[in-house]
């Protein structure tokens, strides 16, 4: 029986090119295949169907999840879930070949040991040109890439450049500055040892800003996956283009709410619905009626590009709506692409990357023209001061959170930790990672009613609190409403015990005792550990003040993996900075050494007692599985606790753990 389900799930390549699709399908960008969409993407992907049966197809879905007939839509999850049925029914038997006969796309065949005889997998040719091009625009000048860089016009050389670690790691610190520290990496005189641990480091790395690197390892950027390499370029480039779309970046976004929103309204908005607001606004400013409703068929006339450009562009920057007056729909993008060169914005587009739609690089496009130009100025009325927007700002300790959610491959992708998880659906999802199979999903409701939504919430959020007391979990004082409500204190209450028992429960599966991982087992692994190798430090819980240097978790690195810290790099610690600087050193060579930290060094100086256990339950990890971090086909080494079909990557992830 199980044999039989295996063959009626996709595989993962062709879930990715599903995905692929996906981002082209879903017109208005809400993360839902619409009916009126989905007749499309069955065509799409192979399936010829007559709407009628579409429209069948779509009540009998909605009849089985236990949800309300006529909602209308499907997640991605789900629309894997109908593909697979309509595969094993042998509807269709040209699924993968129609799935990959893109125009602007290339297979590469048989690229993985575990894939199939005859597996190929797909890339897009245009977006192997736009992320060379971002990285030499941006990383061209750095004298310790001078080898790699510049990548060819034609991207081609992009595979080759990641080989050695050295620019992932480059491009995860542009993306997030300070997130590797540089005398972590390996530069000179490298062999193969020294770069897979740069490619170990920057995957880890990777993990840590909230990168979903499930199914990747080294080995996989070593042999310069194309597949894999641009997936995982992307979620860095994406990230970093959204760090800047927050309302501390640019308090100006207060002017993108309607009369009747709040702060807290944009908070819960994804970075792409901002961005269409922020080109809505300006569109409204320069007085033109059409609205951007998605990045795909909205703007491939130029008219919205044209219009935007030349609303937020330097006065003196001779943009002008000239465009507008060429017929010829490449011609036309090509002069608008001029105009966003007078503005150094022309990165990640080229014309036909316009005419076609192609969803991530238009998004990219409009998401560097927002950080480069915004053109929002802080409301002057008074009506929103500096201290309301200081409150909202993102502490440490949620960025930390959202990130390792992220990481985990939940959907939708946290945005706002508050708001993203008050329908308990991604809870649900870390908890199926942490207890595989604790879950009944039966009882959780995924799509909610218009009318009933709110209280459909409220009982997500009941049954989350209640599989919370089943892992013990200290929840006095909480109730499903107060997550569902968005309470800030209890909603990271119970986010901390999720994140602690997902660390404990690694621990757990790998020390094969059978026996849970308490937090005194960690402290007595730690000390025994360091005095087995010659070390004089020592902790007594983890809030001991020693802790604040680094210098016992740079010892414990050492003694895990001996000679891999140079202590010449280590400093005294007298003042605060030094000691912060050894921090990330520290964090950025357990990382190195394989170990998954999420912790920051502030948590290290500060001696955050809950960051800090996670900091050395994680090398504890490590030294179980000596290169636990650089197998990358599931988060726990043991039991992947994806496979249930509940949970899916967000539809721009480079890989989903669904099909295995």
């Amino acid at each position: 029986m199980a044999a039989v389900q295996r063959q009626l799930l996709l595989t993962k390549e062709e879930i990715v090119a599903l995905s692929e699709q996906c981002d082209t399908i879903d017109e208005n960008g809400d993360g839902f295949i619409e009916v009126a969409e989905l007749k499309n993407a069955l065509d799409a992907v192979g399936f010829k169907i007559p709407q009628w049966e579409v429209r069948k197809m779509i009540d009998d879905f909605d009849r089985n999840s236990k949800q309300p007939v006529g909602k209308g839509k499907l997640s991605f999850p789900e629309f894997q879930e109908l593909c697979s049925k309509l595969r094993s029914k042998d509807v269709s038997t040209t699924f993968k070949t129609m799935i990959n006969k893109k125009e602007n796309l290339k297979t590469h065949g048989g690229m993985s040991e575990a894939s199939v005889e005859g597996t190929t997998h797909s890339i897009r040719f245009e977006e192997q040109i736009a992320f060379s091009d971002w990285i030499n625009s941006n990383l061209g000048r750095d004298p310790d890439l001078k080898h790699l860089l510049p990548i060819d016009e034609e991207g081609t050389g992009l595979y080759d450049s990641v080989k050695d670690g050295i620019l992932l790691c480059k491009t995860i610190n542009l993306a997030c500055p300070d997130t590797i520290d540089e005398r972590a990496i390996n530069k000179k005189n490298l062999n193969a040892y020294t770069k897979r641990e740069n490619l170990t480091l920057a995957l880890n790395s990777a993990e840590s800003i909230g990168c979903n690197i499930v199914n990747i390892d080294a080995d996989d950027l070593n042999k310069g996956k194309p597949h894999l390499v641009l997936g995982l370029l992307w979620q860095i480039i994406r990230i970093g283009l959204f760090n800047q779309i927050t309302i501390e970046q640019c308090p100006g976004l207060v002017l993108l709410l309607g009369p009747d929103e709040k702060i807290e309204d944009l908070l819960r908005m994804a970075p792409e619905t901002i961005l269409m607001r922020w080109v809505n606004y300006h569109l409204a400013k320069a007085g033109v009626d059409r609205r951007l409703t998605n990045f795909t068929s909205d703007i491939k006339d130029s008219f919205i590009y044209s219009h935007l450009l030349n609303q937020i562009s330097p006065k003196d920057a001779n943009v002008d709506l000239n465009a507008l007056s060429e017929k010829d729909m490449m011609r036309r993008a090509e002069l608008m692409l001029k105009n966003a060169g007078k503005i150094n914005c022309r990165h990640f587009l080229t014309a036909k990357d316009v005419v076609e739609g192609i969803y991530k690089l238009n998004v990219a496009f409009v998401a560097n023209l927002f950080n480069t130009h915004p053109a929002l100025e802080k409301p002057d009325d008074g009506s929103i001061q500096l201290e309301d927007i200081a409150a909202f700002e993102e502490t440490r300790e949620e960025k930390t959170y959202r990130n390792w959610m992220n990481s985990m491959g939940v959907n939708p992708y946290v945005n706002y930790l508050y708001g993203d998880l008050t329908s308990g659906v991604i809870i649900f999802q870390l908890y199926d990672i942490i207890k595989p199979g604790i879950v009944n999903w039966k009882k959780v409701v995924k799509n909610f009613h218009k009318m009933r939504g709110f209280m459909e919430k409220v009982e997500n959020c009941n049954y989350a609190v209640e599989l919370g007391r089943q892992l013990n979990f200290s929840l006095v004082g909480i109730a499903g409403q107060d997550i569902s409500d968005g309470n800030p204190t209890l909603t990271l209450a119970l986010v901390w015990q999720l994140m602690r028992a997902y660390t404990l429960s690694i621990l757990t599966k790998l020390a094969r005792s059978g026996n849970p991982i308490v937090e005194k087992e960690i402290i007595a692994w730690v000390n025994k550990k360091l005095k087995s190798e010659g070390k004089s430090s020592a902790i007594s819980n983890f809030q001991d003040s020693s802790i604040a240097d680094a210098r016992v978790v740079i010892d414990l690195i050492d003694a895990i993996k001996p000679g891999s810290i140079n202590y010449s790099q280590v400093h005294p610690a007298s003042s605060t900075e030094e000691k912060l600087a050894n921090a990330k050193y520290a964090i950025s060579m357990a990382r190195k050494i394989g170990a998954r930290i999420y912790a920051l060094p502030e948590d290290i100086v500060e001696v955050k007692q809950k960051m800090v256990m996670t900091v050395f339950a994680c090398l504890m990890a490590r030294d179980y599985i000596p290169n636990m971090g650089t197998v990358g086909n599931d988060h726990s080494g043991a039991t992947n606790g994806h496979t249930n079909g509940h949970n899916g990557n967000h539809y721009d992830e480079v890989t989903t753990p669904l099909g295995n």
